[in-house]
């Protein structure tokens, strides 16, 4: 179980302790807890998590992907998040594929929203350090498309329900205020 690196309070209001408790300590240790058993035997057993969720399919490829989706998404998440700012290169990133910050804030916004279903919202990057948007449902992650994973908003329910109900807009909007940019400009420079 990936370590969470806050209080299960520390992000409220916009994402309460309930949500935490169940998102992180209920949905989250599930998914590590099926991985853990179902790679056992299997011919992923002793691969990198990131390798399993690329390359495994299935019930094992499902669980490992909300694993990688989970780990980074409370990961990127800090209660001192809209302190922060991307590097200097990573902003020349974002400048240069989305116009500025707001239009990537926008356009993942508009991805996160506009998702039909459960997913994600993933801000992700090629080997050529270009940027892109992508909607992905259930599982499914930049890894397994050859991207290397940055930033990522979770629009399943189970995300923000109890905190927003059927007000996706909001969990999205609010969102942007708890995001640790040194992570993800970390992530960008690996």
């Amino acid at each position: 179980m990936p370590e969470l690196g806050y209080p299960a309070d520390a992000l409220a209001p916009i994402i309460s302790t309930e949500t935490i408790n169940l998102h992180y300590g209920k949905h989250l240790q599930t998914y590590v807890d099926n991985l853990n058993r179902l790679v056992t035997g299997s011919e992923f057993e002793g691969k990198s998590l990131e390798e399993i969720a690329a390359k495994a399919t299935g019930p094992l490829g499902n669980n490992a992907g909300q694993v990688v989706n989970h780990t980074l998404y409370f990961k990127q998440l800090s209660p001192d998040g809209k302190n922060t700012s991307p590097s200097a290169s990573l902003k020349a990133k974002i400048d240069s594929a989305f116009g500025s910050m707001e239009g990537l804030r926008e356009k993942l916004s508009e991805a996160a929203t506009g998702l039909f279903g459960s997913g994600w919202a993933w801000l992700a990057m090629d080997e050529n350090g270009n940027l892109s948007i992508h909607q992905m449902q259930n599982a499914d992650n930049p890894l397994r498309h050859g991207l290397k994973p940055l930033l990522t908003i979770d629009v399943w329910e189970h995300a923000y329900y109890l905190d927003y109900q059927n007000r996706r807009a909001d969990h999205v909007k609010a969102i942007w205020d708890i995001i640790d940019w040194d992570v993800v400009s970390a992530l960008a420079e690996k």
